[in-house]
């Protein structure tokens, strides 16, 4: 019996402890012992209190799929702030609002909470429900009209899929879900 999985546990563990630390401190903007000490006790607690199912990662991370995925939520934030500034500022406009499902191409846990994550983040747009079952997510989508149609707004949403996956999924993740790489 090989004690080499356990460390490997503890390792990502203390990982995770330190990560959660320094994301405390951050959000604290206090570098101090206090704020450290704190940070690093409750990243203790929520580690070894809350189990967490593992999530299974067969892919790669691809540096160019990577930069292509962030400079375009980038882009698609601003974009999204500005039409939401705009849609706010307008006097007397009533944005027609929606939930429309989107039908995802991958069945991986892990791309389908990133893609629901990162869609939700883009202003305009809040993921309702996501069936990990059936990869379907819901999404509220602020303004039917402005984001183009309903149509427009599943193909935003899968487009933003497909940067994910270009990311991050194996040569087997991208053919299983009809993505060429």
């Amino acid at each position: 019996m090989s004690l080499h999985p356990r460390r490997s546990r503890w390792r990502t563990q203390w990982a995770t402890v330190v990560w959660l630390t320094v994301v405390w401190v951050l959000l604290w903007g206090d570098l101090s012992v206090g704020n450290v000490l704190a940070g690093a006790g409750l990243a203790l607690l929520v580690t070894t209190g809350l189990r967490m199912a593992p999530i299974q990662f067969q892919g790669r991370v691809r540096p160019r799929g990577l930069a292509v995925l962030v400079g375009r939520f980038v882009l698609d934030v601003v974009r999204a702030s500005a039409e939401v500034s705009a849609i706010a500022l307008r006097p007397r406009y009533t944005p027609r609002g929606a939930v429309i499902g989107v039908q995802l191409r991958s069945h991986s846990d892990l791309y389908l909470t990133l893609t629901a994550e990162l869609c939700s983040l883009v202003p305009g747009s809040l993921v309702v429900e996501a069936h990990r079952l059936t990869g379907m997510l819901y999404l509220h989508v602020l303004d039917v009209h402005e984001s183009g149609g309903i149509e427009a707004a599943r193909r935003t949403v899968l487009e933003q899929e497909e940067r994910v996956l270009r990311a991050f999924a194996s040569d087997e993740e991208l053919r299983a879900a009809g993505v060429t790489a």
